[in-house]
């Protein structure tokens, strides 16, 4: 690649009793040109999963229930940094022969960690194709497979039934990939009688998924992966709407992204297409793995670590600007850890943050429309749709260390809950310990590289609709 310098070096900061290793500060955010020699990439499509989206996919939640998914995500993201995680999963009851039971709640609750987006994958020799939810803070792939020996959730087609596919294999408990479910899933792997490894993949809210580790050829437009790691689940629940699973684009050896990576490179790219609570739909979002677009004119961010939770990404956010104008913050008041991340569809600030925000913002819009009633975690709604209210909103600019930007657009910043009342899609951290969430109603529309091998996230503006 060409058009940016970086000196391999690594700096440390620490935020409370966290440390956060990033690159050193010396790269720019200038335009960039991949090589395209080096890798091949894939290219697929991605769709919003919404209340009007396509090929019945969508449940049909109230935007309360929407908002309680992501008040639970959020919460859950912070248990793994907080290590207090009080998740209930299925306990084993009983293994022989390969086969086990499963004791679980009657009402599993909601599925944290389930992301908003999803795409088509193959799974087997020959594929059979199934939808998958898309999330980046996810470290675990998995779908449901016959014979569903507990339960399965509905989904759209059919499942994957692993006696139909030439090259399907359960791994034992002996398998490296078995030891390596404790950090990819948060839950220890369990064993069979016959020495099958079993997985319990648990999201909150009693939101899970039990099955076999395996590995089969993965197909993923017209390519395939060998060996492809994943769980194939006997006893799936939660609302995980009517996809088949869900795979994760997590800094993790088991995520779907780290598997694909030795062939196609460390780095992805996605754009999540526009997606209102009301039905208001976009197009030509897309995930991409391995080569870049070179078209693009990303400005870069460096992508941080946290030594809590390595597999998340995090980065700085440095500023944000209304109207060009910076807020009245001071430095140290973003010097809060901060991820993006897809499945989290209300942006979170550190306190200080979102109340000059909210200010400001309150200030600007309340001036030609009237005020609503704070809706749960969103206390800047006003009376009007949001055709009207963007009328109003003004620029405003998320600013990152080292020069990145995202110059967000009206449909960025506000989202109409209930017809004719219109909040601001951002929301001020519950307790002073959580982390910071570049939320995806911020990202819609942008397309997002997130390049590991260099340690660095990018923004380009204008990637879908």
């Amino acid at each position: 690649m060409k058009g940016l310098c970086c000196r391999n070096r690594t700096n440390s900061i620490v935020l409370g009793h966290a440390r956060i290793d990033y690159p050193g500060s010396t790269c720019s955010s200038a335009t960039v040109e991949f090589d395209q020699s080096k890798h091949p990439s894939l290219h697929l499509p991605l769709y919003h999963i919404g209340r009007h989206g396509p090929d019945s996919l969508q449940t049909t939640p109230s935007f309360s229930e929407a908002l309680s998914h992501d008040v639970a995500r959020v919460k859950f993201l912070n248990s793994r940094l907080t290590k207090k995680n009080n998740l209930t999963a299925p306990m084993a009851t009983k293994l022989f022969d390969g086969k086990f039971a499963i004791s679980v709640p009657l009402n599993p609750g909601e599925s944290i960690g389930v992301a908003n987006y999803y795409t088509k994958i193959g799974i087997g020799t020959p594929p059979t194709y199934h939808i998958v939810v898309v999330d980046t803070g996810s470290s675990f792939s998995w779908i449901q497979c016959e014979p569903c020996s507990i339960y399965c959730h509905p989904q759209i087609g059919s499942r994957f039934d692993p006696s139909a596919s030439n090259t399907y294999q359960k791994l034992s408990c002996a398998a490296n990939q078995c030891t390596s479910l404790k950090d990819a899933t948060l839950n220890s792997p369990m064993c069979t009688s016959s020495n099958t490894c079993l997985y319990t993949a648990t999201y909150g809210d009693q939101s899970f998924s039990v099955g076999y580790l395996s590995k089969d050829s993965l197909t993923l437009g017209t390519e395939s992966l060998p060996n492809f790691v994943f769980g194939c689940g006997q006893d799936n629940d939660g609302l995980f709407g009517k996809s088949a699973g869900l795979v994760g684009l997590a800094k993790n050896e088991l995520s779907m992204f780290s598997q694909l990576s030795a062939k196609y490179g460390k780095v992805f790219a996605y754009c999540l297409p526009t997606a209102t609570l009301l039905g208001k739909t976009g197009s030509g979002g897309f995930l991409s793995v391995g080569t870049i677009s070179s078209h693009s004119a990303y400005r870069f961010t460096p992508m941080l670590s946290d030594s809590r939770d390595p597999t998340l990404y995090f980065l700085k956010l440095s500023g944000i600007s209304v109207s060009g104008r910076p807020l009245g913050r001071q430095a140290s008041d973003y010097n809060v850890p901060t991820i993006i991340d897809s499945g989290t569809t209300i942006s979170r600030l550190p306190t200080p943050v979102y109340s000059a925000f909210r200010e400001e913002m309150v200030k600007i819009i309340s001036s030609k429309y009237k005020m609503a009633e704070a809706i749960s975690i969103l206390d800047a709604c006003f009376v009007g749709s949001s055709d009207e209210i963007s009328t109003v909103v003004p620029s405003v600019q998320l600013m990152f260390q080292g020069g990145a930007e995202l110059n967000l657009e009206p449909q960025n910043v506000v989202i109409e809950v209930e017809k004719g009342t219109t909040c601001l899609s951002f929301a001020g951290n519950s307790n002073t310990g959580d982390i910071g969430i570049i939320g995806n109603q911020q990202q819609q529309t942008f397309d997002i590289v997130y390049d590991i091998e260099s340690s660095r996230i990018g923004f380009a503006a204008g990637g879908c609709r």
